[in-house]
């Protein structure tokens, strides 16, 4: 518990901070304590919206109260007598008096703020010049308020209506959930004109909506007109009008925050308010999105604040809480496992499963949900229930680290749960009840083609013992409400229409091959990954990896599935080439196809780039999944479903001898070798060591975010194109590639790049030298080029051109190692 009263520095300034145990929000307990420490630590993003704007103040002297009893707030603009002399502050004349408004230009401010229960800053759109002068306003805003009946989910429409509107002005909105109902719309200004016009604007684009979409949108503040509808509030864009400031807090039953979100956040089903727990956890690892509406370095000099000081002068608890993962990281050697071994707690608010097939001493099963930055964990023999008149024990482990969500590989003999580690399913899960050391009660989503097979109810009931049997729990399955079943975000689709993520391997060399095992080996093949689609109608889908549809790209794969699967109803994964006079794969040609869809398009193309479809693997047969399988099963299946003609092949297993396999792929001028695991399944989604692929020379898919301008014969054209890979902190800047290019190439290039210019570095760390020039990106469009090695500063060496990606999107691209 902290403190009830403390002297603190903060920044310089002393400060009594008093009743710091005080809880100002009943409902979760959260205390004046934890409200300074949230804007101690939010103040770098908070502070440069906020900056040299006058505040306004909602306090809540005695808490927030409840829905029932709501506490007293009171509305501040001008500065109390009381208020610190060093508090920065301007005046603002009106009709017949004067106020002085504090400007929250730093965190002993905010610290402040919170110790008189200031939770709420609103702030204009405009900011007062170096003389005090008023500006005109550098940002426009518009508040998607609902009415009754409505909800988020309208006005994410009403907010894609309006993102329309403005981009077509030359503005893109940034979107806010406000913390309170609906969303807020901010897009940035020049400052060119006044608060008048610029309100006119919006409510010219209030109303326009308003016309359009009569049913869902009014413009109109009276309340009656509401109901049913999300109102567009124009009017925040008044001088004298103000809008919750980002990253506030506001004073609601629960302790929300004006969030600033992506574009892609509001697609999400799951789109809701968030609270500051869950906003401190997530800009510890996101940038700001909100940003792009700062001027060039403010947003870099805010983050130079460091708050730390002033929690640990605070001193909110006594103790550090307990590390998580000491006892996952006691039981483990670094040098010997090669499980994930991070040095601190995941920072997340996710809500994925895994459920882990281990084959140590006895076959279990390792049961993990994702929780307070890690997973916790639970052992079960016998996995889990297939019904709910048998409860199966489950005994709770260690809490693992977020990272074994993703993990498969063997543990060596001797070491802490040595064996085989497979994913048998993972996914998200929706939480009904979690109660610690007591219950949970959760509804689990699977993969298509995974071990559950559909949403599956399970809970987790501990079973009071004491000592060793502690750790013991019983796991029930139940029954799933029908509303769950039908509910669009849980409902199964049908296995043959669904995008199939496939399974991916991981790049490797002989050493990676464990003697324990016996391994299948398969050409590696220069194409794009496809996954084919059969069905009982002689339909046939083509969908890559990402899940773009390119049937109609490839007519000729498809006339030979029809031909050569000698079953009703199937799924098969391979790869699409395309190969030269001389019948080998040639990437190079292969992008002449990429991308077509009109009919007299793709028919010039086949004549001159023929493609095949060399299918690999077997994912389902007459609507039996084959992914649980093992590789020698499913390979068996495969040749027994599949009769190659036309365009499909299935090419032949090399043999077991890598030797044999690495020369013969040598002198076949192939890629390189797949090393498949002859005992492992089929998992979806998931990069596995189950499948090493061995490379002759190093690739490296990359995404495109920027160029540079060609001289000489390139004059006009791209001299080079500036690449990345995601990494931790955003896209990891790792050269620029100017070779492998023909001048077709070089033209095709700039017709891509054509509208995806943007004024934002999308990059991290890029040298001064290959920024001077650049034009950046939005950093979409992804590619391939082969190198020589990775420099010591993660830069890619004498790397060259290969061409387009399109089966990937930029999500997909990791750094190969």
């Amino acid at each position: 518990m902290a403190k009830s009263k403390q002297t603190v520095t903060v920044e310089g300034h002393r400060l009594t901070l008093t009743n710091l145990d005080k809880v100002l929000y009943p409902a979760t307990g959260t205390t004046k304590a934890d409200v300074i420490a949230y804007y101690a630590e939010i103040a770098p993003v908070l502070l440069p919206h906020v900056e040299n704007r006058p505040a306004t103040r909602k306090r809540w002297v005695h808490g927030v109260g409840t829905a029932d009893e709501p506490g007293e707030v009171f509305f501040q603009k001008n500065l109390d007598s009381s208020a610190p002399s060093w508090v920065k502050r301007r005046p603002i004349e009106h009709k017949n008096h004067t106020n002085e408004y504090p400007l929250v230009n730093d965190v002993a401010t905010l610290t402040w703020l919170g110790q008189i229960a200031a939770l709420e800053i609103h702030v204009p759109q405009w900011k007062f010049g170096r003389n005090g002068a008023i500006r005109n306003p550098d940002r426009i805003v518009l508040d998607l308020d609902p009415g009754e009946g409505v909800g988020l989910p309208e006005c994410v429409e009403v907010a894609r209506l309006a993102r329309t509107i403005l981009k077509g002005m030359g503005l893109e909105p940034v979107p806010v959930t406000s913390g309170s109902k609906g969303i807020h719309l901010y897009a940035g200004l020049d400052g060119k004109q006044t608060s008048d016009q610029i309100s006119a604007v919006a409510h010219e684009l209030a109303r326009a909506l308003e016309a359009d979409h009569p049913d869902l949108v009014v413009s109109d503040m009276k309340k009656a007109l509401r109901v049913g509808k999300v109102l567009v509030d124009w009017s925040q864009n008044n001088a004298a009008k103000t809008t919750i400031a980002p990253y506030s807090l506001r004073g609601r039953e629960h302790p929300f925050v004006a969030v600033p979100r992506t574009w892609r956040e509001l697609a999400s089903p799951d789109l809701a308010q968030l609270d500051y727990e869950q906003v401190l956890k997530r800009m510890k690892r996101r940038a700001d999105p909100l940003a792009v509406l700062l001027p060039e370095g403010a947003a870099a000099d805010a983050v130079g604040t460091d708050p730390d000081h002033v929690r640990e002068q605070i001193a909110l608890t006594e103790a550090k809480p307990a590390d998580r993962l000491h006892k996952y990281r006691s039981m483990r050697d670094a040098s010997k496992t090669p499980e994930p071994i991070p040095d601190a707690v995941g920072e997340t608010e996710g809500n994925s499963f895994v459920i882990q097939e281990h084959h140590a001493r006895r076959l279990h099963y390792d049961f993990r949900l994702e929780r307070d930055g890690v997973l916790v964990s639970w052992a079960v023999p016998k996995g889990v229930p297939t019904d709910g008149k048998k409860n199966h024990l489950a005994v709770q482990t260690e809490d693992h680290p977020i990272e074994y969500g993703s993990f498969e590989g063997t543990i060596p003999a001797g070491e802490y749960g040595g064996g085989e580690v497979t994913i048998w399913d993972s996914g998200t899960y929706e939480l009904e009840k979690w109660r610690d050391d007591k219950e949970v009660i959760v509804v689990l989503h699977g993969e298509d083609g995974g071990g559950l097979g559909e949403p599956t109810k399970v809970a987790l009931i501990h079973t009071g013992g004491e000592g060793k049997a502690s750790a013991n729990w019983l796991m029930h399955r139940m029954s799933l409400e029908p509303k769950a079943r039908t509910s669009p975000t849980t409902q199964k689709r049908t296995p043959s229409r669904a995008p199939i993520k496939p399974m991916l391997a991981t790049l490797g060399d002989e050493s990676d091959l464990t003697s324990d095992d016996e391994w299948a080996f398969e050409m590696k093949w220069d194409g794009i990954r496809a996954i084919a689609h059969v069905e009982p109608d002689g339909t046939v889908l083509l969908r890559t990896r990402n899940g773009n549809d390119v049937t109609v790209t490839y007519p000729e794969v498809v006339d030979g599935l029809r031909a050569s699967v000698n079953a009703d109803q199937a799924i098969l994964d391979g790869e699409i080439v395309a190969v030269d006079g001389k019948a080998r794969p040639d990437f190079g040609l292969l992008q002449t196809r990429m991308g077509l869809t009109k009919k007299a398009d793709v028919e010039r193309a086949a004549k001159a780039a023929p493609v095949q479809y060399l299918v690999f693997d077997l994912l389902e047969w007459n609507n039996k999944s084959f992914t649980g399988k093992p590789y020698d099963e499913r390979r068996t299946a495969l040749m027994r479903l599949v009769t190659p003609k036309g365009a499909v092949q299935v090419p032949p297993e090399v043999g077991d001898d890598l030797d044999q396999a690495i020369r013969s792929s040598h002198d076949l001028r192939l890629e390189g070798v797949m090393a498949k695991k002859r005992d492992s399944t089929y998992t979806l989604g998931r990069r596995s060591r189950a499948w090493i692929k061995i490379k002759h020379h190093l690739t490296q898919e990359v995404v495109i975010g920027g160029w540079r301008p060609g001289r000489g014969r390139r004059s006009g054209v791209v001299g080079s194109l500036l690449l990345g890979v995601p990494g931790k902190g955003g896209l990891d800047y790792v050269g620029r590639v100017g070779t492998g290019f023909g001048d077709r190439e070089l033209e095709e290039i700039m017709q891509r790049l054509a509208g995806l210019e943007q004024a934002k570095n999308p990059f991290v760390d890029v040298p001064r030298l290959d920024a001077s020039d650049a034009t950046w990106v939005k950093p979409q469009l992804v590619g391939e080029v082969e190198f020589a090695e990775w420099t010591s500063t993660g830069r890619l060496r004498a790397p060259s051109w290969r061409g387009w990606r399109e089966d990937k999107s930029p999500k997909d691209v990791v750094r190969e190692q």
